[in-house]
């Protein structure tokens, strides 16, 4: 039985549990002579509770643990097998038995596909064993907790402390998570270094990673200088913040501040159609819209202007971040509270000085946070920059020159046949420790200035 229908027959059991458990506690309650301990709906949780969680651990577990069981069973088998095999030999052995298996792929060799049929049939039992032993384990317990009901416990203390660990194990996977993921990023980034000299990738002029066939080619070692890559992140996020943020916040003051409900109703949803629009639908139109026309516009004033330039996706880019700020702060000035406007206007000032001088800077910090996600959307996306900005790692600040930024670069070093362990491939780790070493410390600043320039309002 797959994961997916094992994982809805568990909820189809939790939910039983929880009706039956509500209705036989409400039962007994009205027909008890003294009070009871907690709500009918809390015994019905905490069946649930015990139903669900017990036998969904169980089978993440099997899961998991399952085919990496079998899989070193069957390279211990082929190691058995043929001793001369090497350790990466015995992992290809192991992928094409997988492969026959799934029915990927055939083979003609009888050795193969007998350890193909075995490998088929253990998985078959270790699956099986999974879907017994999940559904058991969750029947038993529901009908365990179902049918010894106890209106003089308090279910409602038990069910509160089981939210409670449920929420502090969720921040400590995601606290675990984002250590995991940071972790492996720097362990790559520092093979990478170990191949290419670290302030050689900081400070250097030229990016092109094209490593060649032979050690006598041109550019056979590469050359990793990251200062043009970033610069035309910067660059592209630049312009994407310049157009959106005026935008975007200016928008978010009319419909908060100035706006009737009428006109609110209309115009908040249509901007708000375009945080839906895919971002390769925007990456088609700054190629084939945006940046023709800001390149006749360019030869009309004389400029010479690239087919395509960072001022295209910049501003393409912009265009779609915009409802993203207008939400976030249509959100976040609306959060100020009404007594600060009715003081201001109660002192006699007009509308516009209550918006400028009272409601943005109590919204202030919101302001910058929402600020900061719409910077880290613009360095984070890559087809718009791919379509209209192209590949060329340029070291400029004219946005009117081809550019790249890091993402689209981390997407070109990890497609294609390169070996993982190549420098070429080791490279795009480095970036993206860059990457995130820049992101942190845009955002340390943005937190160091909100925290200087807020205001504190009761």
């Amino acid at each position: 039985m797959s994961f997916s229908t094992l994982l809805l027959l568990i909820f189809a059991f939790s939910l039983c549990s929880f009706f039956f458990s509500s209705s036989s506690a409400f039962k007994k309650i009205k027909s008890a002579t003294s009070r009871p301990s907690a709500l009918p709906k809390h015994y019905g949780q905490y069946s649930l509770a015990w139903t669900l969680f017990p036998a969904f651990l169980l089978l993440i577990v099997f899961t998991i643990i399952g085919p990496i069981y079998v899989d070193n069973f069957f390279k211990q088998q082929i190691a058995l097998t043929e001793a001369s095999y090497d350790k990466a030999k015995i992992e290809l052995v192991l992928a094409m038995i997988k492969n026959i298996s799934n029915g990927s792929i055939s083979s003609d060799e009888p050795k193969i596909l007998k350890l193909a049929e075995e490998y088929s049939n253990y998985l078959s039992k270790i699956y099986l064993f999974r879907t017994l032993s999940v559904l058991l384990l969750s029947s038993i317990l529901g009908i365990i907790i179902s049918s010894n009901i106890n209106i003089l416990k308090n279910s409602r203390v038990k069910v509160e402390t089981f939210y409670r660990i449920l929420f502090f194990v969720s921040a400590v996977i995601a606290i675990f998570t984002t250590v995991g993921i940071i972790a492996s990023l720097l362990y790559e980034s520092l093979r990478f270094f170990a191949l290419y000299p670290f302030f050689d990738f900081l400070f250097g002029l030229h990016w092109a990673p094209n490593i060649a066939i032979r050690s006598d080619q041109v550019a056979a070692q590469g050359s990793f200088g990251m200062l043009p890559v970033l610069i035309g992140t910067i660059l592209v996020a630049l312009i994407a913040m310049i157009v959106a943020l005026p935008i975007g916040l200016f928008s978010a003051i009319y419909l908060a501040e100035f706006a009737s409900k009428r006109v609110r109703d209309i115009i908040k949803p249509t901007l708000e159609v375009l945080a839906g629009i895919p971002t390769v639908v925007y990456g088609y139109f700054a190629a084939l819209t945006a940046a023709p026309f800001i390149r006749k516009i360019g030869m009309t004033l004389g400029l010479d202007v690239s087919s395509e330039s960072a001022l295209a996706a910049g501003a393409v880019m912009g265009i779609m971040i915009i409802p993203f700020i207008s939400s976030l702060s249509d959100d976040i000035i609306n959060s100020v509270p009404q007594s600060l406007r009715d003081g201001s206007l109660g002192l006699g000032a007009t509308k516009a000085e209550t918006t400028i001088k009272v409601v943005l800077p109590a919204a202030f910090p919101g302001l910058v946070g929402a600020f900061l996600l719409a910077v880290s959307r613009a360095i984070g996306e890559t087809m718009i920059v791919v379509m209209a900005a192209g590949l060329s790692a340029n070291l400029t600040i004219n946005p009117l020159e081809t550019v790249t930024t890091v993402t689209v670069q981390i997407v070109s070093l990890l497609t294609g046949d390169t070996e993982f362990d190549d420098i070429k491939t080791l490279s795009a780790f480095g970036l993206g420790l860059a990457l995130f070493a820049f992101t942190l410390i845009l955002n340390v600043i943005a937190l160091v200035v909100s925290r200087r320039l807020s205001e504190q309002y009761d």
